[in-house]
């Protein structure tokens, strides 16, 4: 097998299995294992996947531009949106955090709630000015432009002066052993340190993004209170997900 043939059944396999074991695979297609590590770091360069250690998982559609990922899995998002805005209750200090689908869940949220929404997103504070009966505290720092949020030191530490009573969290990758992943170390930084303001954080998993991963750990997944979630149960990555202890927030039920 050519190694581009070679690249080619890695993908297909990847799709397949969910995952990729260098080890295995060397032993399976009768070749170094260095070169399946050579191949998996030439696929990852590609963007096709996300190595890991010992091997590779499928990459997150999530990772691309924000103006991107707006047009991926709306009716997924809107369906999580929905299940997730059932977790803010009137009076309550929630944190919603940036991303399209939290921007779908500004728009799930009565518009005669009584609440008080943190964000580090300008975006979903502008998306709440119509909301009359939402107070709502944005975060400075500086601006990471690819997800329209603030991160950075300066938001860190504004964030140590809150106090919430739930996080929606926002990620790219949810994985039963990679954990909840994001694109960008700083940003990930910050996810991290809202988590920490809040008594209960749920993750916001649109269908795309489970069993996917990406470069840089938010979260254990054992972190969260739930994952919301509309993907299908009999869905491999979901079935893993509940193995490793995840309890599950789906669309209808709570």
């Amino acid at each position: 097998m050519l190694p581009a043939q070679r690249r080619d059944w890695l993908l297909d396999r990847l799709r397949t299995d969910g995952r990729l074991v260098a080890r295995d695979l060397a032993v399976e297609l009768g070749v170094s294992e260095d070169s399946v590590r050579r191949d998996l770091r030439e696929l990852a360069a590609a963007g096709l996947c996300q190595r890991v250690y010992g091997g590779a998982l499928p990459v997150s559609p999530a990772v691309a531009d924000y103006a991107t990922r707006q047009d991926v899995e709306t009716d997924s998002k809107r369906r999580v949106a929905a299940a997730a805005a059932a977790l803010v209750v009137p009076g309550s200090t929630v944190i919603l955090d940036g991303g399209t689908t939290t921007l779908a869940v500004t728009e799930a949220l009565p518009r005669d709630l009584h609440v008080t929404v943190v964000t580090h997103s300008p975006t979903i504070a502008a998306a709440l000015a119509d909301h009359a009966d939402v107070e709502v505290f944005l975060l400075g720092g500086r601006l990471f432009r690819h997800s329209m949020v603030t991160c950075g030191a300066a938001a860190v530490e504004a964030a140590q002066a809150v106090t919430a009573d739930v996080f929606l969290l926002g990620v790219t990758g949810v994985h039963h052993e990679a954990g909840l992943t994001t694109g960008d170390a700083d940003e990930a930084a910050m996810k991290r340190a809202l988590s920490r303001r809040a008594a209960d954080t749920y993750v916001l998993a649109s269908a795309e993004k489970v069993g996917a991963a990406s470069r840089f750990l938010v979260l254990p997944l054992a972190a969260v209170s739930g994952v919301v979630t509309d993907a299908a149960p009999d869905d491999p990555a979901v079935r893993q997900l509940v193995a490793a202890g995840a309890r599950l927030v789906e669309p209808g039920r709570s």
